[in-house]
């Protein structure tokens, strides 16, 4: 499913009434689209609708015996890789330019080692630009699953952190976090999240290493 031209603003919001900027119609349904944020060339992302409330630009997905290896390079993660129907990483730079247009929202969806589903929720969402290391900005928590991203032991938090990749670390461990735990990711030394990763994916104690699937999508407040 493909919006028939590109807007100023991600799609994956659905309209209530005459609300401007444009957006996905109401009983739409969940697939790709095409986008074009402010001073970008189009891209395709995948819209979540099966909410009754908002839509989700699905920014990652992955699963616990995924085929995508994910200790890909700077220049990769910058850009994105994967498949937007299954697993892939939108991309750096464009989660970037989407964020910096408007204020975000990103829901962290977890399936447990037993398949149940749990979510984590952040009311704020952003990163930097490049020269700032795509640095992580979170707000305040809520949602089913622990508040992993901003743990308060200084060794596995990720909010605030920049991102880092096999041939560029900027975390805060001595060595390379991406190196040593195969992806790229908001290290610092090293994790209580990681979905960025080769059947290991790891969120909190709920799920350390065996997690099944993981989505993660930004949406508008509502």
């Amino acid at each position: 499913l493909t919006q028939p031209g590109p807007s100023a603003y991600p799609p994956c919001v659905l309209a209530r009434g005459n609300s401007l900027p444009p957006k996905v119609p109401a009983g739409s349904s969940s697939g790709v689209y095409i986008i074009q944020p402010v001073g970008l060339h189009p891209i395709m992302v995948y819209c979540e609708l099966g909410g009754a409330d908002r839509g989700w630009t699905v920014i990652q997905r992955n699963r616990q015996d995924t085929d995508i290896t994910w200790a890909e390079s700077w220049s990769t993660y910058k850009h994105g890789f994967g498949n937007v129907h299954s697993e892939f990483w939108l991309g750096t730079e464009y989660i970037h330019q989407i964020t910096r247009q408007k204020i975000y929202q990103v829901r962290f969806v977890i399936w447990d080692a037993a398949n149940n589903m749990r979510f984590a929720d952040y009311n704020l969402f952003s990163l930097d630009d490049e020269s700032q290391g795509y640095r992580l900005r979170l707000g305040t928590h809520s949602g089913t699953a622990e508040d992993a991203m901003d743990s308060d032991n200084p060794r596995k938090v990720h909010n605030n952190m920049k991102f880092s990749t096999k041939d560029r670390d900027q975390d805060t461990y001595r060595g390379n976090c991406a190196s040593r735990y195969g992806g790229g990711w908001w290290y610092s030394a090293c994790y209580s999240v990681q979905l960025n990763v080769k059947g290991g994916l790891t969120w909190g104690s709920l799920c350390k290493g065996n997690c099944k699937h993981c989505v993660v999508g930004l949406s508008w407040p509502v």
